[in-house]
């Protein structure tokens, strides 16, 4: 019915909706509720004064505004977060608690010449501008055709496009990030073959793109300029046509855990996000790193107000250096675009119980479990390291999720309490924080967290959550994402357009 889920806290969660007058027993104390808790949001343990914190996680997440009775309502109409502006952060290390030896897992994956292993064998065509988007989805459909007349549609998993609105009227900075997110795309392990379709005449041209791709697989990644040739889908499609018959010899074989990335994100979060589904991403997160394996975290302003717990979990004083630059940094693009630093969390996020950043934070960071931060990745930088890493990018959920694919991560887990149907350009496995949205929204959900608040056990679910990632990852299941062809990229633009 309810949870306290530290012993330091002042206020409890209601896991389901708990009617006025209901008496609850709280560690052995009495609460006689004084109004109706909708599921997912907090009541006061004890009374609470104006000026005192509120704990939950056994952290502060905001000051009471006005006099909080036991029993009553704890949410945005008497409760204020704390943070502003930039801050000053100290190195306090932590230690971490030691994993068991983990058994070897596997997946089933396409190994890459570059050394990369791939979760699926599709062919990608990447626009270099918003300008060939539609000629990408022309070519698309013309190859698709052309395999099919020849019998050979099942030759990969898929040929897809991945339009976007930019690649020209950009400058500096601005058109650096298009050209590093492409250039990371076209060289993604789940992408068999690579189509770069360019116009000719963009500021994005595919010569210097390829300056900021370097190094890369000239079988695998092909160009096309559409100005140069006649029949620019004719030649693209037998282009793409090319690429799926060469990709077609690729042969799924069984590799290491430590091949995978795994990306983490939430979106249209609720009360129980930090209870359910976030801390169980959290266990398959360490489970994997155990392994040898990555996994990503990012949405940079939802690390606000729990930011210090992550620094101080960095695995030396370099580390914590780099998320200290990665967090001042982001609070300084909202200052230079004169917007307010801790304008979250959302509407739903409200509606589902969640209060202020701080705690919207504690709970978003449960999705990074208990393993050391070990590198900070710059947004459209692929990761490198092994283990926990923080990416930048803002929280956006599409703009979040590509960053994640760009990274290099195969599969993300996406955590969820509101419910979204979308997925990015790889595997997008929606976590259900509840089981009302995973059994109302079966379309959209692959897995519920939900049944951790009825009685199921933490341990066995982070194991059945594992093993279905590795399920998808070995091409024995789609993700809903991908039945539903919900496959969308969205690029973080930061400058002017011309």
């Amino acid at each position: 019915m309810h949870t306290r889920i530290n012993a330091a806290d002042n206020v409890a969660i209601a896991l389901q909706p708990l009617a006025a007058g209901t008496q609850l027993i709280v560690d052995e104390v009495q609460v006689i509720l004084k109004e109706d808790i909708p599921q997912g949001h907090k009541f006061a343990l004890r009374q609470l004064v104006v000026g005192e914190q509120v704990i939950k996680y056994g952290a502060s997440i905001g000051r009471v505004t006005e006099v909080i009775a036991a029993g009553a309502w704890v949410h945005t109409h008497n409760v204020k977060t704390n943070l502003e502006g930039e801050l000053q952060y100290q190195y306090d290390p932590i230690s971490m608690p030691v994993p068991a030896e983990p058994v070897p897992q596997t997946f089933q994956g396409f190994r890459r010449r570059d050394g990369g292993v791939g979760v699926r064998n599709e062919i990608w065509i990447l626009p270099t501008v918003s300008c060939t988007n539609q000629t990408a989805t022309l070519i698309a459909r013309a190859a698709v055709a052309k395999l099919a007349a020849a019998g050979q549609e099942g030759l990969v998993d898929g040929i897809y496009e991945f339009k976007h609105p930019y690649g020209c009227s950009q400058l500096g900075e601005d058109l650096l990030t298009t050209q590093k997110m492409l250039a990371a795309m076209a060289k993604h392990p789940n992408a068999g073959g690579v189509l770069v379709l360019g116009l000719g005449c963009e500021n994005n041209r595919i010569q210097e793109l390829q300056k900021v791709m370097g190094e890369y697989d000239e079988q695998r990644v092909q160009f096309l300029v559409a100005q140069d040739v006649e029949d620019e889908v004719a030649v693209g499609s037998d282009m793409v046509v090319a690429l799926a018959r060469q990709a077609g010899n690729a042969v799924r074989e069984e590799v290491p855990l430590a091949q995978l990335k795994l990306g983490l994100k939430c979106g249209g979060s609720d009360g129980l996000s930090g209870i359910t589904a976030n801390p169980l991403v959290g266990r398959v997160s360490d489970l994997l790193v155990a392994q040898g394996g990555t996994s990503v975290l990012t949405e940079v302003p939802e690390m606000f107000g729990a930011e210090q717990i992550l620094m101080n979990r960095a695995q030396d004083e370099v580390v914590f250096g780099k998320i200290v630059e990665l967090i001042n940094g982001f609070k300084k693009y909202f200052l230079d675009h004169n917007q307010p630093v801790y304008e979250n969390p959302s509407p739903g996020n409200k509606d589902g119980g969640i209060t202020t950043l701080e705690d919207k934070s504690l709970g978003c960071t449960e999705k990074g479990g208990y393993s050391p931060v070990v590198d900070v990745t710059d947004y459209g930088e692929i990761v490198q390291t092994p283990g926990l890493n923080l990416l930048c990018s803002p929280g956006n959920d599409l703009v979040a999720t590509t960053a994640l694919a760009a990274a290099g991560c195969q599969v993300v887990l996406f955590t969820t309490g509101r419910g979204t149907p979308f997925g990015t350009c790889v595997p997008t496995l929606k976590i259900a924080t509840n089981s009302k949205l995973y059994n109302f929204k079966g379309n959209w959900m692959d897995f519920n967290a939900g049944s951790l608040v009825e009685g199921d056990d933490f341990a066995e679910a982070a194991q059945r959550l594992l093993d279905q990632v590795i399920a998808v990852a070995s091409g024995d299941r789609l993700a809903k994402n991908e039945e539903m062809e919900f496959r969308d990229i969205a690029i973080w633009k930061r400058g002017v357009t011309v």
